[in-house]
């Protein structure tokens, strides 16, 4: 489904980037997030991951993407972020009210095949069960052969009408 909201001119966007690197905070910060923390969080612009925690620019390696899924190329940016920059802990969250919940992969990759004449290699991500969802993930971040750091791993539901946090154990 998609959103009806106003849509936010790029050219209004440049002009903000254009202010922003007027007073640029992070000109002295390294690669190498601060807290060795890595954060992965679902797209959805209801989480604010930095407000959340209080992180500040450079504390942290934030890796979002629909449904804060574990996906390969999730694993992939957490094996750079640990094996090249330095993190030792995981943080995931997900959240009520995610679009990918309850979603069909069936029915979503039909939908695009429609649409495009093409099936999609990948898979949407479809969950029925967040809780479950949130579990699947940290065991998938666990049991990466390719993470060197993964005894360090916590996943949260955020809800989205009341803000807060509540950590679901593996």
């Amino acid at each position: 489904m998609v959103s009806t909201g106003t849509m936010a001119g790029i050219d209004d966007l440049l002009e903000n980037a254009a202010e922003y690197a007027e007073r640029y905070p992070a000109a002295d910060l390294t690669a190498a997030p601060e807290k060795q923390l890595a954060v992965v969080a679902c797209m959805d612009g209801r989480i604010d991951v930095h407000a959340l925690f209080g992180l500040a620019e450079g504390d942290a390696h934030v890796i979002r993407n629909a449904g804060g899924a574990i996906t390969d190329d999730v694993i992939r940016s957490l094996a750079a972020s640990q094996r090249l920059l330095g993190t030792r802990e995981v943080l995931l969250v997900q959240h009520t009210g995610c679009g990918l919940h309850g979603l069909s992969d069936e029915e979503f990759a039909d939908a695009v095949e429609r649409d495009t004449g093409q099936r999609p290699p990948w898979q949407v991500g479809g969950f029925e069960d967040l809780e479950e969802h949130v579990r699947l993930s940290i065991r998938r971040v666990a049991e990466s052969p390719f993470l060197p750091h993964t005894d360090r791993v916590r996943g949260f539901v955020f809800d989205t009408r009341t803000g807060t946090l509540t950590e679901v154990s593996g």
